[in-house]
């Protein structure tokens, strides 16, 4: 075979080809746009997400997704700080539900939701959760972050469980004073050793005690009014408006006859083993993953990983209520977290950012995040395209979920109050002495209740 080979002028000109080619090449691989997300998931739920963004990456080439994991919100919160000094941040951070989303939204370095959709809209998408409640809302009732991580406390139990201590309908009952007769037999016959756990004894006992018996939580509608002179604010106790005098600028936390009666009733079952406290016998969703619980009462971002928890034979339900509060229970507060997108970006970057969500909110997409993990649905489309078989063995979880698309009772919407992550961890530490026998009920709320109404009115 004759070769051809390049001498002179055709030399150059081949090597020019040549060149142009590999610029060309180097342009095209460089043509996407490159954004970071940051994100702290428990690791069922990681898996889903970053299966998902993957699919995002290979399906388009303009925009290419990088993901950081963090092991816990607070590592994640303390990078985001550290960032935000350089220039180092994030396009999306996941960040939590610090019911004070207004003072989010105004941290130097975030671009509220509504801001960024202006510009890019996500379009034919309609948001599942009623725009009345006020999880990542404004008091303008602005949307200031993606609602991708919304969660709510449920009851799970274990059906073998409740079968081989021969309960039958193999349900919880939905009031305190029936579960407790339930957890007297799941003790007596299998499930001794863990009758029933929680891993958020705050949300369970405190906040959405409240909610679940019709109840505010807090003065003021629940932070919720506008907040102007010093004047009477008002709180519901037994179904009446009491009167309540504070202090101008903030609510009030009425931790009242109901709180007391519910932990005292609570120290009895953790005296007596029926409640068994989660820093005694390691991570209560895994021991119900492995069958060890009857009972867990935690967030529904668990349902994915039960899911695929092998031999686990579950069902989902709502949390008890007391008949003496109210003759129909409340649905709990949405929490969770969402992801806030990050100013001072480049326009193709804030451009990208939006592209990602709008694919992550597309209905196939956003009903696999759903079925996959157990946060509330993104969209109505991706609730309506989940098929009726996925609910099949997962007990009151589709009607329970239903709910958050109606507009919400005003004990339902959500709360508001300054520095309520500092609140919240006091308020776990009271609670966790009065389970440990430290404290009376009635003095552990008292202090828990007084501490709480300095920290809301400190600076923030």
């Amino acid at each position: 075979m004759k070769k051809y080979t390049f001498s002179g002028t055709a030399s150059r000109l081949a090597a020019a080809l040549l060149g142009a080619a590999a610029m060309s090449c180097a342009v095209g691989a460089q043509a996407a746009t490159n954004i970071e997300v940051w994100y702290s998931l428990n690791p069922h739920n990681r898996q889903v997400f970053e299966k998902l963004v993957g699919q995002f990456n290979r399906k388009q080439d303009g925009v290419h997704v990088a993901l950081k994991s963090y092991d816990s919100s607070a590592a994640l919160e303390s990078a985001l700080a550290a960032a935000a000094h350089g220039k180092n941040t994030p396009n999306l951070v996941q960040l939590d539900d610090n019911h004070a989303p207004d003072e989010l939204a105004q941290r130097s370095y975030i671009l509220p939701l509504y801001q960024l959709l202006a510009k890019y809209p996500i379009k034919n998408v309609k948001w599942f959760l009623a725009p009345e409640h006020a999880f990542m809302r404004d008091s303008r009732g602005r949307l200031l972050a993606f609602p991708y991580m919304v969660d709510i406390p449920v009851m799970y139990y274990n059906i073998g469980a409740f079968k081989t201590a021969g309960l039958n309908p193999a349900t919880p009952q939905r009031t305190w004073i029936g579960l407790q007769g339930q957890l007297v037999q799941l003790a007596n016959h299998g499930s001794r050793k863990c009758p029933l756990t929680s891993d958020e004894p705050v949300s369970i006992h405190l906040e959405n005690l409240a909610a679940v018996n019709n109840q505010l939580y807090l003065t003021d509608d629940n932070g919720l009014a506008v907040k102007s002179s010093p004047k009477a604010k008002y709180h519901y106790s037994h179904g009446k408006k009491v009167r309540v005098e504070t202090s101008a600028g903030a609510p009030s936390f009425p931790l009242d006859l109901l709180y007391i009666r519910h932990l005292s009733m609570m120290v009895t079952w953790a005296r007596n083993e029926l409640l068994v406290k989660p820093q005694l016998r390691g991570n209560p969703t895994q021991r119900f993953a492995d069958r060890e619980c009857a009972v867990l009462m935690s967030s529904s971002s668990n349902i994915g990983m039960f899911r695929d928890a092998r031999g686990l034979d579950f069902g989902v339900s709502g949390l008890p209520y007391y008949p003496e509060a109210t003759s129909q229970p409340g649905d709990p507060f949405v929490g969770g977290s969402a992801l806030w997108a990050v100013d001072k970006h480049p326009v193709a970057e804030n451009k990208a950012t939006a592209e990602l969500l709008n694919w992550l909110a597309q209905p196939d997409n956003a009903a696999t995040w759903y079925q996959n993990t157990g946060f509330l649905p993104v969209t109505a489309q991706a609730y309506s395209a989940t098929p009726q078989g996925y609910y099949k063995n997962l007990g009151n979880w589709q009607s329970l979920v239903a709910d958050y698309a109606r507009r919400p009772k005003d004990t339902e919407r959500g709360f508001k109050v300054a520095n309520y992550p500092q609140i919240k961890a006091m308020f776990r530490a009271h609670l966790e002495r009065a389970l440990n026998g430290q404290d009376p009920a009635v003095t552990a709320l008292g202090s828990a209740g007084a501490e709480a109404n300095r920290l809301s009115r400190s600076p923030r």
